[in-house]
């Protein structure tokens, strides 16, 4: 098994498990296997793919249109910058202000084994996943099931084996809500194995996907950990092949399996058994069954917690800028939003303050901090109340998108709201800056409706989701042209609106670019009714 432990740069930690078979990318961009809330990240930074001997390689940058485009801050290998490395146990990465340790123990690597179709032997016993589960209660309280205790000295061995595996199972109980380190379950569960099984190797398999009865003969399977009781037969248990047609049926008909097998098998021939005679009994195959349960609830225990805290850095990346119900849909959605860019209709809704100046040259600089996050907190209350989206802040001013990075029929309706609801906030804050012993301030307010395009725009070394195009432009336009408590809207947003604001017609104004100047409207928000 191969693991990153992952510290970002906001003190973020998480575990990611390395698979042989797809690249991990890691980088700023949220379509990243492992992605980093670390400003000095590049979007895709750089990836890990697999050798062929199950080692792995980091490589600085992501292959682009063919050919490799390397990162802008480079990758630091236990304090040395390289450009590809072969990943050993216990390496640090350093990316920016992250770090990423990997661990790959050499008893871990699975690379060897193989899969073999060849029939069932003769079947000992079947357990279904019902009664796995019940073999986990009773292992935890004897009392659970069972049947007639034995007579005799066989009753204080058998009573002292519970004990036993009660013991074990308790541990690796305690193991399991201690942390998410898979390398010490599966040494604890192995350990419980070859103390109370006669078993030599222990291999442990997950399945790529949810496995269902119609899907289990297509599933596949790869090895994430195996041991062997004796360090001998070490290399040779990678070697040997597991049986393809035990797998299926055991994912199929969902139940636990003993098979004897072993002894006739002729890849044993010449190895150094432990014991050649020993076989497994049924009790042998509750206990395994416990383990195997117990560890699995393990491994759905770090995958949940590897997609939750890929989660959460998500959540605080686009919740800078983008209401909470869009950030839900991008978390449970990813694939429905491209955010490469795409050209889309939305509103654009640009905003600044005017009087300003005249504060800022009178009050103390923490005054004017003070007020800004004052006025720009509550402003982008109401862009976001409004399914606004918030593009970036400008000195004073600032800019905000209604349908990006989602279009919806109201996004002009809404823009229209939300420019109202800001001009009556001002009203209040206005109030607090009189008490306060300021000047009065207020903000002019511009709409344009009109295609855009609309994604993450920049460069490797710093990119933000914004919108460019000449509605932009327009859109600023009007802000500029718009007085204290105005709010100016083009006509094509006046129409897509069909809102029962009353509107004033305005002189059209010129823009740059455009033949013809622009219809304009003011919005009469003093008496307005919203019907939003």
């Amino acid at each position: 098994m191969a693991l990153l432990k992952v510290t970002d740069a906001s003190g973020r930690q998480a575990q990611h498990q390395l698979n042989s078979r797809t690249p991990c990318l890691i980088g700023r961009a949220p379509d990243n296997q492992i992605v980093l809330d670390d400003p000095r990240a590049s979007r895709h930074h750089a990836h890990i793919k697999a050798n062929e001997d199950g080692s792995f390689m980091i490589i600085d940058g992501i292959m682009a249109n063919g050919q490799l485009k390397r990162s802008a801050n480079k990758v630091f290998i236990n304090g040395e910058q390289k450009f590809d490395h072969k990943l050993q146990n216990g390496d640090r990465v350093t990316i920016g202000a992250s770090t990423l340790r990997f661990e790959q123990p050499k008893e871990e690597r699975t690379a060897d084994l193989s899969f073999d179709d060849k029939p069932l032997g003769h079947t000992q016993l079947l357990m279904s996943a019902k009664d796995v589960l019940t073999t986990v209660l009773r292992q935890s309280d004897p009392s659970v099931g069972g049947t007639a205790a034995p007579r005799g000295d066989k009753v204080l061995e058998s009573l002292q084996r519970k004990a036993n595996i009660l013991s074990e199972i308790y541990e690796m109980s305690k193991a399991l809500g201690a942390g998410f380190d898979l390398d010490r379950i599966f040494k604890m569960a192995t350990d419980i194995i070859f103390r109370s099984t006669p078993a030599d190797r222990v291999v442990a398999l997950l399945a790529d996907g949810i496995v269902t009865e119609q899907t289990a003969d297509e599933a596949k399977l790869f090895p994430i950990a195996t041991r062997a009781r004796d360090e001998k037969l070490e290399a040779h248990a990678r070697k040997m092949t597991i049986g393809r047609t035990i797998t299926r049926k055991v994912m199929k008909d969902r139940v636990a399996l003993l098979s004897q097998d072993a002894a006739a098998d002729e890849q044993f021939a010449g190895a150094d058994r432990l014991d050649p005679f020993s076989a497994f009994k049924p009790d042998d195959l509750e206990l395994i069954s416990a383990v195997a349960a117990q560890t699995a609830i393990a491994v759905e225990n770090v995958r949940a917690h590897e997609r939750l805290a890929k989660e959460e850095v998500a959540r605080a990346n686009y919740s800078r800028f983008l209401p909470e119900y869009v950030v839900k849909q991008m978390l449970e959605n990813p694939e429905s939003f491209k955010l490469g860019g795409v050209t889309q209709t939305i509103t654009v809704l640009f905003a600044d303050i005017r009087g300003f100046t005249r504060i800022s040259e009178h009050a103390p600089p923490e005054k004017i901090v003070q007020l800004l996050n004052r006025y720009f907190s509550a402003m982008t209350d109401i862009i976001f109340a409004h399914g606004g989206t918030l593009d970036k802040y400008l000195g004073d001013g600032l800019m905000a998108l209604f349908g990006a990075p989602t279009v919806t029929p109201k996004d002009a309706a809404n823009a229209m709201s939300a420019a109202v609801a800001m001009q009556r906030r001002m009203l209040s804050i206005n109030d607090e800056l009189r008490a306060e012993g300021y000047p009065e301030i207020g903000i002019g307010i511009g709409l344009h409706t009109g295609e855009v395009i609309v994604g993450y725009i920049g460069s490797e070394r710093r990119s933000e989701y914004t919108a460019i195009g000449d509605s932009v432009n327009t859109a600023s336009r009007l802000e500029s042209n718009a007085k204290a408590g105005e709010i100016l809207v083009s006509e094509v947003t006046a129409q897509a609106a069909r809102s029962r604001y009353q509107l004033a017609e305005r002189d059209p104004i010129s823009v740059k670019n455009r033949e013809q100047p622009v219809p304009l409207f003011e919005i009469e928000w003093q008496h307005a009714i919203s019907s939003a």
